[in-house]
């Protein structure tokens, strides 16, 4: 997902950029709980006809499940913020804190296709960094003509 905040009184343009979420935290509890109570129901019903240890692998698989889907669900936590002004492109990874700043006259916005999807790169004086890695193809597309276009309106307003 791509969200712009425009540039308003001497403040910077801003884009988030963030993976799409399926569920919200509420959603995930529920889907996990649905999904424990299936697996322990199945469970019961295996004991009742003599299986004694179903109910322990049953618990065992819903507590792995719940781990499994909280660990992807975490990991859709992970942003990334880039700031545009006068000074600086600043490309700020979250939770992370890892920052690379560019200078915005000199920046290059690449779009590389290759192993099945596109790379959309910022490359100036030599460093590259790689843009949206969790954006689907469509979304890096779009964040690459509007970087373009950004980039572009800034470039020829500074030359004014």
């Amino acid at each position: 997902m791509i969200v712009l905040r425009p540039a308003l009184g001497g403040l910077p343009y801003v884009l988030w950029l963030r993976p799409n979420r399926v569920l919200s935290r509420r959603g995930l509890r529920r889907l996990i709980m649905v999904l424990a109570a299936l697996a322990l129901i199945t469970a019961g019903l295996g004991a009742w006809q003599g299986d004694v240890f179903a109910p322990l692998f049953a618990l065992i698989e819903a507590c792995a499940v719940a781990i499994a889907l909280s660990v992807a669900w975490r990991a859709g936590d992970r942003s990334e913020r880039i700031t545009l002004d006068t000074e600086s492109l600043e490309v700020q990874t979250l939770p992370g804190r890892r920052c690379m700043r560019f200078q915005p006259y000199w920046v290059r916005v690449l779009l590389e296709s290759g192993e099945g999807r596109n790379r959309l790169l910022l490359s100036s004086h030599g460093r590259r960094l790689e843009v949206g890695a969790f954006l689907a193809d469509e979304e890096r597309v779009e964040l690459f003509r509007k970087l373009k276009v950004l980039l572009t309106d800034f470039q020829s307003q500074a030359r004014r």
